[in-house]
């Protein structure tokens, strides 16, 4: 049973830190620009030939963000383990239930049983050359394979809002040399002035990085709006500076 969210803040609980790499020849990582200000939260789990992922975006600040995201980690890892631990479980229905589950933490975590949380989930099956996948939210997706690269489509709801809420899965084959780049809206927000960095540009950095290493496409695009951002002279003026956004990728590169 989930707690209040109220109490799961003042026991300071926390997710747990993902072991991410390579796996049956999948290549898989992500990363934090800087420390975590946010609710940007990462998490994935190996289970037989399946690898199921996570990238969200909780609303708030950290020490309001980090209880839920625990809850929300607990059943992504139990869920994720119940539903493909037979070898031949539905891919795309493990993935709508898997989702389902993470909301359902999510909500009962949340003060008050609302809480904005944009979420990509995905599995990937080692044996197929196939990526499940489900867009809660609309978080910017780069894909990179033979056809070019293109943003993934099939955006839904954020999770969060109703335990009412289904979710249909998406479904991309993922061929050898396929490289996807997924990232927070702290990426694309950034500003330079009043021009966002934009997905646009997060398909750039995953077509122009020279380490095409899941490793490398996040550092790439991390960098990228790092310094799109960053202000002439700035160091003049540390005052001025807020509090930045979370600024998080994730990158899966099919090496095999």
């Amino acid at each position: 049973m989930v707690r209040a969210g109220k109490e799961l803040a003042a026991s300071g609980r926390a997710p747990r830190r993902a072991e991410l790499g390579q796996v049956d020849g999948l290549d898989l990582h992500a990363q934090y620009h800087s420390g975590r200000t946010g609710g940007d939260f990462f998490d994935a789990v190996r289970v037989g030939p399946r690898v199921a992922f996570l990238l969200s975006d909780i609303a708030g600040r950290r020490l309001e963000a980090d209880p839920i995201a625990a809850a929300m980690q607990d059943a992504f890892r139990a869920k994720a383990a119940e539903l493909f631990a037979a070898g031949d479980a539905n891919l795309m229905e493990g993935t709508e239930m898997l989702v389902q589950a993470i909301n359902l933490a999510l909500v009962g975590a949340a003060s008050g049983g609302i809480c904005f949380a944009p979420t990509l989930v995905g599995c990937y099956d080692a044996q197929l050359g196939v990526l499940a996948y489900v867009n809660a939210g609309g978080q910017t997706i780069a894909l990179h394979d033979s056809d070019g690269a293109r943003s993934l489509p099939n955006a839904s709801l954020p999770l969060g809002l109703t335990t009412h809420m289904t979710y249909e899965a998406s479904m991309q084959a993922f061929e050898p040399g396929a490289r996807l780049l997924a990232v927070t809206k702290g990426v694309t927000l950034s500003r330079q002035g009043r021009v966002p960095f934009g997905a646009e540009r997060v398909l750039r950095a995953l077509q122009s990085a020279k380490d095409e290493s899941a490793r490398g496409m996040c550092q790439a695009v991390l960098k990228a709006a790092h310094e799109f951002e960053r202000r002439p002279w700035e160091w003049l003026t540390p005052w001025r500076k807020r509090v930045p956004e979370d600024r998080t990728a994730l990158a899966m590169v099919r090496i095999a």
